[in-house]
């Protein structure tokens, strides 16, 4: 039998806290919100290893994002409990749980119809009743509910569309991934008045979104 409490608290001491997270309301959410019951039974002993776990095939496939990279992304995006959160590609609904014990309220946007329906079913518990998901394009984020105080992209991008950025409030801030593989980087976005402006802060490898694939451009 696995105890998973214990696989829980090793994760955040040994992937999340030598990863440069700090944050206590981070590792305090990482370490409270159970992984294996975002997975499928038969993944239920997968939950905590240090790599991502497939949830979904498909074009991309989809997966659980690693603990040491998504954690250092929420930390990254500095939310408090008085935050209204954008999750885009939230999946089964991990990463909606997690942003759920750090902010007042948080969206998740998720564009497969199964995959929305798992997390809806995940985040039926009473602690999670500051979320919600709902089924729809990743890249046009959900303006209806905005704008917000956060945005967190649960995967790599080729583009992050300026349509995101136009749902932050003044002063909110984006995080996301560009780029695929080694060569990915954590930026982070934030708006002031009517500009978004970003920044590289770091060096992160984590599998791509749908949506967000960059145009062909016409060449002579």
């Amino acid at each position: 039998m696995i105890d998973f409490e214990k696989a829980r608290i090793n994760m955040v001491d040994c992937q999340i806290r030598p990863n440069d997270v700090t944050a206590h309301d981070v590792l305090e959410a990482f370490a409270s919100v159970p992984r294996e019951a975002f997975v499928s039974a038969a993944q239920k002993p997968l939950s905590y290893i240090d790599e991502d776990i497939l949830l979904q095939d498909g074009t991309p496939p989809r997966y659980l994002m690693e603990a040491m990279s998504m954690s250092r992304l929420m930390q990254l995006a500095e939310i408090t409990d008085a935050c209204i959160v954008l999750d885009i590609g939230c999946a089964t609904g991990y990463s909606t749980a997690i942003l759920s014990r750090l902010c007042n309220s948080v969206v998740a946007v998720e564009s497969d119809p199964d995959l929305a329906e798992r997390a809806t079913a995940n985040l039926l518990s009473p602690d999670y009743d500051n979320a919600a998901v709902v089924n729809g394009p990743l890249e046009l984020g959900y303006a209806s509910e905005g704008p917000y105080d956060a945005i967190f992209v649960g995967g790599a991008v080729e583009v992050t569309p300026e349509t995101l950025g136009q749902q932050l409030k003044d002063g909110g801030r984006m995080v996301v991934v560009e780029g695929t593989g080694n060569a990915g980087v954590a930026r982070l976005y934030v708006r002031e008045g009517d500009i978004v402006s970003g920044r590289t802060t770091f060096n992160c490898a984590v599998k791509p979104l749908p949506g967000f694939e960059a145009k062909p451009e016409f060449v002579f």
